[in-house]
């Protein structure tokens, strides 16, 4: 089992087929939930899932509501979106990944993020803190 990085293949094709809308005037949310080093998830993951996620004190089944920092927008040739920093306060938990989903229906996946290894939090925030909303950085990106 193992988590590597990705943006989720059948992320792609509902993008092409319309399905996702980032906008902020949309109805959909997404969230972000958190897995252990059990978990297999990448690029093939579809849809959210229980198998693996973590659990411990401060975390729900789910994870957290997402909310989007940085509309779709371009630079240059590539388009993008970012969202804020999500947190887990007084958490008691670790974990080695996470996967950004569409809340609701089908709970189709977005995206996968490795960790790099086991994060804890003993009694304290668990945080994930997006990289920078530009075209190279920001965590959904297409060149």
């Amino acid at each position: 089992m193992a988590i590597t990085q990705a943006m989720c293949t059948s992320f792609k094709r509902a993008l092409l087929d319309g399905e996702m809308d980032f906008s902020s005037d949309t109805a959909q949310s997404y969230k972000i939930a958190l897995y252990t080093s059990s978990a297999s998830l990448d690029a093939a993951t579809a849809a959210y899932t229980t198998s693996n996620e973590v659990s411990g004190t401060g975390y729900s089944a789910g994870g957290n509501t997402l909310s989007i920092s940085t509309n779709p927008t371009t630079g240059g040739t590539t388009a993008f979106l970012s969202f804020a920093t999500t947190t887990w306060t007084t958490a008691t938990i670790t974990a080695a990944g996470a996967l950004i989903y569409q809340a609701g229906g089908s709970t189709p996946a977005v995206a996968v993020l490795d960790f790099g290894g086991d994060k804890t939090s003993t009694a304290g925030d668990f945080q994930i803190t997006f990289p920078t909303a530009d075209a190279t950085n920001a965590i959904i990106r297409i060149a």
